[in-house]
């Protein structure tokens, strides 16, 4: 998924391992984790096992959303591609999984009774043919 020539730009823009406690898991195994996840848009459980711990990416992908890490990689990579042309946007939304609270879909509240709208009056005016 990430050639050499694709990691060799970004391996310098992630986080190095920490100073005290365990080194981290190898940053483009969990990097080509993160993407294989947002790919095929499966869940984070379904991560196959030779991309490692599923549990590691997604702190990986968290803590690097909070740090900064996403942006200086977006940041590198817009500016590698910027003058070749090399680069489509693509933006797709799908709002299947929007929902409406029950009350916005006009449930009934309790305690108003059913009858004709206060707000409505009828007019003086001649009904129409």
């Amino acid at each position: 998924m990430i050639t050499d020539v694709m990691w060799g730009r970004i391996e310098p823009l992630v986080p190095a391992d920490p100073v005290r406690g365990r080194r981290w898991a190898d940053h483009r195994r969990t990097l080509e984790a993160i993407a294989w996840k947002y790919r095929t848009c499966s869940r984070w459980r379904d991560l196959p096992d030779e991309l490692g711990s599923f549990r590691t990416a997604l702190k990986r992908q968290i803590r690097w959303a909070v740090d900064g890490t996403w942006e200086r990689i977006l940041a590198a990579v817009l500016a590698a591609v910027e003058g070749a042309d090399d680069i489509g946007w693509t933006v797709s939304v799908d709002s299947t999984v929007c929902r409406a609270h029950q009350h916005a879909a006009g449930a009934r509240k309790k305690g108003l009774q059913a009858g004709p709208n206060p707000t409505t009056t009828h007019s003086d005016a001649p009904e129409a043919a």
